[in-house]
């Protein structure tokens, strides 16, 4: 079963009004819509009811928008964005706590109810978010990620030291494995140690010492032993740090749920994730979010891989939302949405991808992803038109209002009790 942490508190009775309601499913947009919440869980949704319930307290939404709380599917939240890596390098152990608790903040305010870390975060923050001791999206977690010697989860120099990124994780936020004995004890170990989903790289990437994206990763092999594990298991699913084609195709084909980045893929390895149900995570916002990096090479990359995911769009992989949060700036986790619109969704489509499709991807649409009655009532008020102006969502200011189990966790407004 898929791990769903409990809301930490009782929330109120309450009765939203007024908003045009946008609930996820891709069902049209409903005008002046009315959603109750009782016990964390909706039990109404719908047009507003012009009567009173008792006990009820009403909250006045007239103008807004009501989505339901956003999962990205691909994060770092131990990775800081608002302090310079030389400047991380000289911090204490307990001023990179400071930070990861200011990264879920800012997640939460962003609009983000649920987010899956894909390696570095500790299940110990998802126990304290799920206490209430902190605020911060329903986690699912990786722990680590898995290479081979020298590939993207291999962050040592030549000289024996690691870059920051392996440091500042409580538990490294790495594996390298290398026989297929390795992998299957190293699987064992994170499931052990409370792993939601297993993370693979199947090809090399961008932010380590000795591999580059074209590099081949884990071996289509591997990645079967670590799918029929987790089926053997409690079904964890299985994603793959995918950045050429091959490395994609070995994923798909060895079983994976979802493939992260997909920056170079083939026709074939298109159309064999359509046939598989493979979901893919584009992370458009780490790709897109400088231009000028890399000069004219850079450019020439970004571009080719902006073309592979409105390939995969236009052929209809089913896509979920990911950042790469970490990356990309934390707390901007919907300029997402844009960046997917451009590359062929609809911006319905692209709010889909953003909650129920994220939600069935970590296996938990039976309570989260869309307002629908008896799910949980994970909620975004915005002041924001999102079919008509997308990318007003990315600015964490539009989001006005933010609800987890009931609990509102944001509130820019103070809210208006309804006369």
């Amino acid at each position: 079963m898929a791990r769903l942490p409990a809301t930490p508190f009782a929330s109120e009775h309450r009765r939203i009004v007024g908003a045009t309601l946008v609930d996820g499913t891709l069902a049209d947009p409903v005008a002046d819509a009315e959603v109750e919440i009782a016990d964390a869980r909706i039990v109404y949704v719908g047009s507003r009811r012009d009567r009173d319930i008792a006990g009820a307290r009403v909250i006045d939404a007239r103008g807004g928008f009501l989505l339901p709380g956003f999962v990205d599917a691909h994060v770092h939240l131990v990775m800081s964005t608002d302090a310079s890596v030389e400047a991380q390098r000289a911090w204490f152990p307990e001023e990179g706590v400071v930070a990861t608790l200011g990264n879920l903040r800012a997640t939460v305010d962003a609009g983000v109810t649920t987010a899956r870390d894909l390696s570095g975060l500790t299940p110990g923050y998802r126990a304290a978010v799920a206490r209430g001791q902190i605020v911060g999206p329903r986690l699912h977690l990786a722990i680590a990620m898995l290479s081979p010697t020298g590939g993207h989860a291999d962050p040592v120099l030549a000289n024996g030291s690691r870059p920051l990124w392996a440091e500042r994780a409580t538990t490294p936020g790495w594996a390298v494995v290398d026989t297929e004995e390795e992998v299957v004890k190293t699987v064992r170990a994170l499931v052990r140690t409370g792993a939601d989903v297993i993370k693979v790289c199947t090809s090399g990437g961008m932010s380590t010492p000795h591999d580059e994206p074209s590099d081949r990763g884990l071996p289509r092999e591997h990645v079967a032993v670590i799918v029929r594990e987790m089926q053997a298991r409690q079904g964890q699913p299985v994603t793959a740090h995918a950045q050429n084609d091959d490395g994609a195709r070995a994923a798909v084909l060895g079983g994976v749920a979802s493939i992260e980045h997909g920056y170079d893929l083939s026709a074939d390895t298109i159309e064999a994730m359509i046939e598989r149900g493979t979901v893919l995570v584009p992370t458009l916002s780490t790709l897109l979010r400088s231009p000028a990096a890399g000069g004219a090479d850079g450019a020439a990359r970004r571009a080719r891989a902006s073309e592979s995911i409105r390939s995969a769009i236009a052929a209809g992989v089913g896509v979920a939302l990911g950042t790469d949060a970490g990356i990309h700036l934390q707390g901007r986790n919907l300029t997402e949405l844009g960046h997917l619109t451009r590359a062929g969704l609809t911006p319905m489509e692209a709010i889909h991808a953003g909650t129920l499709a994220g939600a069935r991807l970590l296996r938990l649409a039976s309570d989260l992803g869309s307002i629908e009655t008896g799910k949980l009532a994970d909620l975004v008020l915005t002041s924001a038109d999102p079919l008509g102006d997308v990318d007003a969502l990315g600015d964490p200011a539009s989001v006005r209002l933010v609800a987890q189990g009931g609990v509102i966790v944001k509130d820019l407004d103070a809210l208006r009790d309804a006369r």
